[in-house]
């Protein structure tokens, strides 16, 4: 589950326990926003874990990295230009 979809759970869950006047026989809507809302905190938290053991994974370099500046001439480029003639009797395209 991804971060963006455990904050979808929590609003969703919020929004079936405080704003919904609804109900069904058997069913609390209320109680099914507050497990949604646990679902979505529960998938938050494990989310940011698990970026947090992604970014520690990497680690630092041991090398130093070293960078040589290399400068070369360019190619000469070709320009080409383009005329385009008509003739005062042509129309116009």
């Amino acid at each position: 589950m991804t971060i963006a979809g455990s904050i979808i759970l929590i609003m969703l869950g919020a929004i079936l326990t405080w704003a919904v006047e609804f109900d069904l026989a058997g069913l609390d809507i209320n109680i099914v926003g507050v497990v949604l809302m646990l679902g979505g905190v529960a998938g938050l938290l494990f989310g940011l874990y698990r970026i947090s053991l992604t970014r520690r994974a990497v680690g630092p370099i041991d090398e130093p990295v070293h960078r040589h500046e290399v400068y070369e001439e360019p190619d000469t480029r070709r320009t080409t230009v383009y005329e385009e003639r008509r003739r005062v009797d042509e129309p116009p395209l």
